[in-house]
């Protein structure tokens, strides 16, 4: 891998080198937001399955993505990163073929609705391995002092690609139909396979490696302030269409692109704060913002309030990964860094799989505004959370001195 003691080169340099593998971030979020916003209602309003097992549909696929973390980071720590993203890609390609099937199965809905399970359930595992392999190889590409800047840029395809994938996958579906967004996932998963193959891949670094075991608890308390602010985005994600068509508001996947749009805006302005102030002190606004958003959005009376609060949720949401991120992978040796930012990812996965029938659960019982409150509070939790390990940070940087 690239080495921090590399001749130095310019900011524009080292985005050119990052670029090209989150490339196949983009690619697969794009397989994963094409679907987004259309399969709740198919699943409710289709298949005539009831809301909870409509979000659940959408977060079996994080639960996977949860379970093949561990495989994930295993594989990019001793197979290389090209290798990790190719094999991811391709359960993104399966996911594709099965979604078709369930579609065109949809006169028989327990059949529709157990190939679309497995469709999703592929695509996690896809999204598993693209993710980790796409971070690591822009790490090893540019060196470790840009830790945050990759995951930056991976954070920023990842969601503008939902962002340009949920309006598509709506269009799609209304001009052309269900089956067209199956083709279309496995014509990405194809078309980003096809790209790999020719890029050079980095080495795999040798030395100490520590156990699943011992990473995970090194970097639980940031993965659980991960997870407490990933129920905003989950909530979005799962429930704003319903939320716009049960107050009869047009435009519900506008408001995902606003969110993406203000993610990446985020990312682009303020992702270099992390190296400024520290990932703690960036994660204590982030969430913040975030919880003052999705409030809005649980008391917004009309549309143009909604999307104000889906924007400063997407704001707020933008540097939590990177800013915990970066803290957590500085806790494990360089031959660990996929095992730690895979045990990391974790909580993100299990946040958003249950965060999906959770949240259902609470739109049946009080209304799908009451689903954003629910995040709101998740969020503000994580302030506090993100305030004490600040704390704990600056007690222990000051050990040595008072020593």
């Amino acid at each position: 891998m690239s080495t921090d003691s590399a001749t130095p080169r310019s900011d524009f340099a080292t985005t050119m080198q990052i670029i090209p593998v989150v490339f196949f971030t983009f690619l697969c979020y794009l397989t994963i937001g094409i679907p987004l916003a259309v399969l709740p209602g198919y699943v409710h309003d289709d298949l005539g399955y009831s809301t909870v097992l409509a979000g659940a549909a959408i977060s079996v696929q994080y639960l996977a993505t949860l379970a093949s973390r561990p495989l994930a980071g295993r594989t990019a720590d001793t197979l290389g990163p090209k290798r990790t993203v190719s094999i991811g890609l391709t359960g993104c390609g399966a996911s594709g073929v099965l979604l078709l099937l369930a579609v065109l199965s949809a006169p028989w809905p327990l059949l529709s609705m157990v190939l679309l399970v497995l469709s999703r359930l592929l695509l996690g595992f896809g999204e598993s391995l693209c993710g980790t392999g796409a971070i690591l190889w822009g790490i090893g590409r540019v060196g470790t002092n840009h830790n945050a800047k990759v995951i930056s840029w991976n954070g920023i395809a990842t969601y503008g690609a939902l962002a340009i994938g949920a309006p598509l996958g709506v269009a799609i579906q209304h001009m052309v139909g269900f089956a067209a967004l199956g083709i279309l996932v496995i014509a990405l998963a194809v078309l980003g396979f096809y790209l790999a193959r020719p890029m050079l891949p980095v080495p795999v670094v040798h030395g100490e490696r520590m156990s699943y075991g011992s990473v995970f608890t090194r970097v639980l308390p940031h993965g659980i302030g991960l997870a407490l602010g990933s129920a905003g985005f989950g909530s979005i994600a799962t429930f704003i269409t319903l939320f716009y068509a049960a107050r009869h508001w047009p435009n519900a996947a506008l408001s995902l692109t606003v969110f993406g749009t203000l993610f990446i805006g985020a990312r682009l302005l303020f992702a270099n704060t992390i190296k400024t102030y520290g990932g703690f002190r960036v994660a204590i606004a982030s969430f913040s913002f975030e919880c003052v958003g999705l409030l809005m959005l649980w008391l917004a009376p009309e549309p143009n309030v909604a999307l104000a609060g889906a924007a400063l949720t997407g704001f707020g949401f933008a540097l939590v990964f990177p800013a915990l991120g970066v803290e957590a992978v500085g806790l494990v040796p360089p031959a660990s860094r996929g095992a730690a930012l895979s045990a990391y990812s974790v909580f993100l996965d299990l946040s958003l799989g249950i965060t999906g029938p959770l949240a259902g659960y609470i739109a049946g019982e009080f209304g799908y505004g009451s689903v954003f409150l629910f995040a709101a509070l998740a969020s503000a939790l994580a302030v506090g959370l993100s305030v004490l390990l600040y704390m704990r940070d600056v007690k222990g940087a000051n050990l040595p001195a008072a020593l």
